[in-house]
């Protein structure tokens, strides 16, 4: 079994930061690429940021410049630096990971955190 478990989320100020964190735990072989998603009320998910084994970053245009995605490939951890957060980025964030586990060392699974609230009151 394979868990992600999302932190850091909360309530910030217009213009404050916010750093998330996603720990992958359990039966994992390797894990290519890791990213952020968010879904805010009424809307559907989207990508916020991935980041590939190898370090290579993508961002959506939305949140370029002002988030930062990173990764620990020892500790398969991800983390989503947010500054100067906006209202729009108020959203449940989720992180995933596209990984092989051990009874399927071939074959890449994608798997979902729980997701985190990040609220950010103007």
């Amino acid at each position: 079994q394979v868990q992600l478990v999302e932190s850091g989320g909360g309530l910030v100020q217009v213009g404050g930061s916010l750093r998330l964190s996603c720990a992958a735990s359990g039966s994992i072989f390797s894990i290519n690429a890791m990213g952020w998603y968010r879904q805010a009320p009424g809307k559907q998910r989207e990508l916020v940021a991935v980041i590939s084994s190898a370090g290579s970053t993508s961002y959506a245009d939305s949140v370029k410049g002002r988030l930062t995605i990173s990764r620990d490939n020892a500790k398969n951890t991800v983390d989503l630096q947010m500054n100067s957060l906006k209202p729009e980025d108020t959203a449940v964030y989720y992180c995933n990971a596209d990984l092989l586990t051990t009874r399927f060392p071939s074959t890449v699974h994608r798997y979902w955190g729980q997701g985190t609230q990040v609220t950010v009151a103007s």
